[in-house]
């Protein structure tokens, strides 16, 4: 795993793009889009944990955004082409309890530019051939709002911290926001400062990972299964190599603490042997590693 910094002009394909060709390594994933204009936290899987990125994707974001009222686009960020620009009647108060009104459980439409697919094809793919297609309100949730700044002016803007579920497009609640208020707005910036246990002072940008890997220096990249927000479960050594053949264990026989139904870290010895999925009093193999003492990305760039 790599916690990667990605700068603006980019999209996350290229930067994965980047990290194969510096590290070398044919596998690369990572967990959760980041517009091409948009900065921050990027979590790459490499060589083998590819196999675990959904279970990555799923977890809390933490964005810094900046909306600017009165100018509407068709993207609903700074990229798009202005649709409508007015000058706002706006006040920072009515500006700030409009979006904190957005706390809680909301429903938001998918943007037309985004990787959504309708009948087999992304939506920025129609977008971009100027078809305009029904899109299902999904429920997502905001679990809480920061207002940092307010820049009054012909067209004032706002900077806000914002932490929510996956699936949350901040481009989405800046549109709301703006229809809200009646005046119209679209995401004029954003940075993402945290993906679950991946944080933003802690990531690494291109240039650094490229200087390090020069020197020899690989402490950029995290363990296999870092970060996996997972209930644990330390099988014996005894069924390892069952659980590696995708055969099923009792759980009572296992000694483990009680776990809920549902996908959990299987670890052997402090090795990650995968993702099992517990169920009616059973572990059964999901995610299956091979064993590599739980540095397989380090290994397969080192030749190992």
């Amino acid at each position: 795993m790599i916690n990667l910094r990605k700068e603006s002009g980019m999209t996350s394909m290229d930067a994965l793009r980047r990290l194969r060709s510096l590290l070398r390594v044919k596998k690369t994933g990572h967990c959760g889009t980041l517009d091409p204009s948009a900065t921050g936290v990027l979590p790459v899987c490499l060589g083998q944990a590819t196999r675990l990125a959904e279970y990555y994707t799923g977890q809390k974001k933490r964005y810094r955004a900046e909306a600017t009222f009165g100018v509407v686009t068709d993207t609903q960020d700074a990229d798009g082409t202005v649709l409508r620009r007015e000058a706002p009647r706006i006040t920072q108060a009515e500006a700030k309890d409009a979006l904190f009104s957005f706390v809680g459980k909301i429903k938001q439409i998918p943007p037309m530019f985004s990787a959504v697919r309708h009948k087999g094809q992304r939506l920025y793919d129609l977008a971009r051939r100027g078809e305009v297609v029904e899109r299902a309100e999904r429920e997502t949730e905001i679990y809480g709002m920061e207002w940092l700044a307010w820049t009054p002016g012909l067209y004032p803007r706002a900077v806000f911290e914002v932490a929510c579920s996956h699936g949350t497009y901040i481009r989405a609640l800046c549109d709301d926001l703006g229809k809200r208020l009646g005046c119209g707005a679209h995401l004029s910036a954003l940075c993402r400062l945290e993906t679950g246990s991946f944080y933003l002072e802690e990531s690494v940008g291109l240039a650094e990972v490229a200087a390090r890997f020069a020197e020899g220096d690989l402490t950029f990249m995290l363990p296999l299964g870092w970060g996996l927000d997972l209930p644990a479960l330390e099988m014996p050594l005894s069924r390892a190599e069952a659980f590696r053949r995708g055969l099923p264990s009792d759980l009572g026989r296992l000694g483990a603490a009680p776990l809920p139904n549902g996908p959990c870290a299987v670890y052997c010895a402090g090795e990650l042997l995968g993702v099992g999925r517990a169920e009616a009093g059973e572990l059964r193999p999901d995610k299956v590693l091979r064993g590599d003492g739980g540095d397989g990305a380090k290994k397969m760039i080192q030749g190992g």
